[in-house]
């Protein structure tokens, strides 16, 4: 019986890194929408986060009956809340590639940011893709240390995030309030998307050592 259990826990595991796999590829096709002005990509990253949403469902389904169908001890018990908790971050990963999405979508056949922050933005993209690369690895091999790794690539984010803002905010800013909005929102979706990284790396260490979770981004 503990066999199945701990079967269905791997199985549980492997769901949430093809969430991974599924949020990579979203925040991936988002950006080059947003680079790109592609409505054809905009649309496919949009549509398809019902997928997304399924499995986050599909998951805390699986675990609220496998935690009433077992007497999980502790650390099992942590694994499957955790699971739980991981599911529902990295669904909110994949509703901020459909906010990047919709923007693109919202100015095409313009491109919502400046010719100048292209650069930017596709290093933005690159950094997000890398901070869930890292998590899927984190995922399939858990390690404490491993998330130091995944809080150098949220600051580099964060940086860009207030750098930005200090461009919109710069009275040489020439493309009005409809840019500089859509530059710091983006920003913000960015941002936020490496935040729920740094979250779910968190609840992978409390599951390994038990300590208190805590969080400060989220």
């Amino acid at each position: 019986m503990r066999d199945l259990f701990q079967e269905e826990l791997d199985a549980i595991n492997a769901d949430i890194s093809q969430m991974a796999d599924f949020v990579m590829k979203a925040i991936s096709r988002a950006t080059e929408s947003l680079l790109f002005a592609d409505r054809d990509i905009a649309e496919s990253v949009i549509e398809s986060d019902v997928i997304l949403n399924d499995l986050a469902a599909t998951l805390d389904e699986r675990c609220i009956i496998l935690t009433s169908k077992q007497q999980p001890a502790a650390m099992q018990l942590r694994k499957i809340l955790g699971s739980m908790r991981i599911a529902s971050s990295m669904e909110r990963m994949g509703d901020l590639a459909v906010h990047v999405a919709k923007s693109a979508r919202l100015r095409y056949p313009a491109r919502s940011i400046p010719d100048e922050l292209v650069e930017t933005f596709r290093t933005l993209g690159h950094l997000a893709e890398d901070i869930t690369n890292q998590l899927k690895s984190l995922i399939n091999n858990p390690d404490v240390n491993s998330a130091t790794s995944i809080q150098k690539a949220d600051d580099k984010i964060d940086a860009i995030h207030r750098e930005l803002f200090r461009i919109v905010l710069d009275p040489k800013w020439s493309h009005g309030v409809e840019a500089a909005v859509d530059v710091t929102l983006l920003s913000r979706y960015y941002e936020r998307f490496a935040d729920h990284a740094v979250s779910i790396a968190r609840r992978i260490s409390h599951v390994i050592t038990g300590e208190a979770y805590i969080d400060t981004h989220i």
